[in-house]
């Protein structure tokens, strides 16, 4: 099922809710869809072509997706975040033909005018734009009734590259069933959260991440109602638990701290018992914070562990990870620790993690990078690094290239440092995540200057400023210290982690 079979049977049940206090029935929420379907049909897309949206978290945002779902398009979220030199990279490479831009980002916005050739209609959400057509005027103009050649369509999602530039995933389109990712959450969300049309689910995070946007959809396709933060705040999620009685949330590791942080007395204010499930991923949790977070809410905090390519998944329950803790659960495929020679390794040694099975696949563009991902055996690894114990539980040790999970959000060092080492004073540079008490890690960058004699806090900012002008400031480092030379071997390979176990030396527990 999706938002029309329930806009039609069930159309007095909320279908969204936002933290402001907006509200749509999935009769009200199904016609606007609609009429965004309308839209982009009458702009000429059709079925295979993409939709470019890099809207705020609103009822416009679902809208547009559910019509591009309902199309048979490729919609494409966009981080609102990024640069505007990022924002065009994504737009030209998911080759979109139509693009929703939130009006609060006007300068970005009009900077995109004629620089993306394939997009064909721009739409301005909020507000008019110049170079724009406001949606809820365009909207308001279109007929009424659903897609006029209705079929299923599928999310295109954006994640950082180890290269350095973000790369798609990029599946077939999909038959009458839908969105293979939403489907497989809708059935996780049935048989294993016991989540019914009578339920209500908490999604603080942005529209524009995996989880966030597949979680909210297939909650609307199992007909329940979606509680849409605008931005999250940890005290305001209490209320809003309280006040729509929520059910079933998902939260990321760094949101667990910031509600830990909250006075006791603020946490106890509000009535959480209405929740029976709480989902956690995007990074393991620490520990500390996990036992502290099921001493508060009980044992209902359950954690699933995968990529937006589909082909690795983990999940655990609360009672298993307090007999396991640290694990991120069971595989659900069949799992390979595996050397750099390729020979499997056995329990309790740490490896690369190869899975067997899962969805069909391509990073968009990009068949290199599509063909690195599998062995020879056509096991495929998503580059993480972990063991296995005696027991069947999985532990990850590591990420790929170094990735950084800073609350709960991927950021590949290699883009940092494509920008820092083309600035003339830098003769090498490495990126890599050191602690922080709030986020897990935090970007640092260690420089060795091309004159020794420029080391000092004055180069420092004058490069943290120039990665800021070039990269969303969530991908630049924070902090920058110099090094007199970088460790390589004679063939240019670097010890990255002999400088980042400096940083992680006495530190007991870290997000991966």
């Amino acid at each position: 099922m999706d938002l029309s079979d329930h806009g039609a049977s069930r159309p007095e049940a909320t279908a969204l809710v936002m933290s402001s206090g907006e509200t749509l029935t999935y009769g009200e929420l199904l016609p606007r869809s609609d009429a965004a379907a309308q839209l982009l049909y009458h702009a000429g897309l059709r079925r295979g072509d993409g939709v470019a949206v890099m809207l705020l978290n609103s009822p416009e945002f679902l809208e547009v997706a559910w019509a591009a779902q309902r199309s048979g398009l490729y919609y494409t979220p966009v981080n609102t975040h990024l640069t505007f030199e990022e924002v065009e990279y994504i737009v030209d490479d998911s080759g979109a033909k139509a693009l929703f831009v939130d009006a609060s980002m006007a300068e970005l916005a009009e900077r995109l005018v004629d620089r993306n050739p394939a997009v064909q209609v721009r739409y301005s959400v909020g507000g008019g734009l110049d170079g724009y057509l406001e949606y809820a005027k365009a909207t308001a103009a279109m007929p009424t009734g659903g897609p006029p050649e209705p079929s299923q369509g599928t999310e295109m999602l954006y994640s950082s590259g180890t290269t350095g530039r973000p790369k798609a995933v990029h599946r077939p389109l999909p038959g009458p069933e839908g969105s293979w990712a939403q489907g497989a959450v809708e059935t996780s969300l049935r048989d294993r959260y016991g989540m019914t049309p009578d339920d209500v689910y908490l999604s603080p995070a942005p529209l524009y991440h995996s989880a966030p946007l597949n979680f909210t959809m297939a909650v609307m396709r199992l007909g329940a109602t979606s509680v849409v933060m605008e931005r999250f705040d940890p005290e305001l999620a209490l209320q809003l638990i309280e006040r729509d009685r929520v059910t079933h949330a998902q939260f990321v590791p760094t949101m667990f701290v910031r509600m830990l942080k909250l006075p006791e007395d603020v946490r106890r204010r509000y009535d959480v018992s209405s929740l029976r499930y709480v989902v956690h991923a995007a990074a393991p949790c620490p520990v500390e914070v996990k036992q502290q977070m099921m001493e508060w809410l009980g044992p209902i905090i359950y954690e699933y562990y995968g990529g937006t390519e589909g082909f690795a998944g983990t999940f655990i329950g609360p009672e298993e990870w307090l007999a396991h803790p640290g694990s991120v659960g069971r595989p659900m495929s069949a799992v390979h620790v595996v050397d750099e020679d390729g020979a499997e390794l056995p329990a309790g040694q740490a490896g690369t993690l190869y899975f067997e099975g899962g969805p069909a696949f391509e990073y968009h563009n990009d068949p290199e990078k599509t063909r690195s991902v599998s062995n020879d055996r056509g096991w495929r690894t998503l580059g993480d690094v972990g063991y296995v114990d005696d027991e069947g539980y999985l532990y990850l040790t590591d990420r790929a290239t170094f990735m950084i999970v800073s609350g709960g959000v991927n950021i590949y060092p290699q883009e940092a440092e494509n920008v820092l080492v083309m600035h003339p004073d830098v003769a090498d540079v490495a990126v890599f995540g050191v602690p922080n008490p709030d986020f897990g890690e935090e970007v640092k960058a260690v420089v060795q200057p091309l004159r020794w004699e420029r080391a000092g806090p004055d180069l420092a900012e004058e490069l943290l400023a120039h990665c800021r002008a070039h990269l969303a400031a969530y991908k630049c480092p924070r902090t920058l210290d110099f090094e007199r030379e970088l460790p390589r071997d004679p063939n240019g390979k670097l010890y990255k982690r002999r400088l980042r176990e400096r940083y992680w030396e006495g530190h007991r527990t870290r997000l991966l």
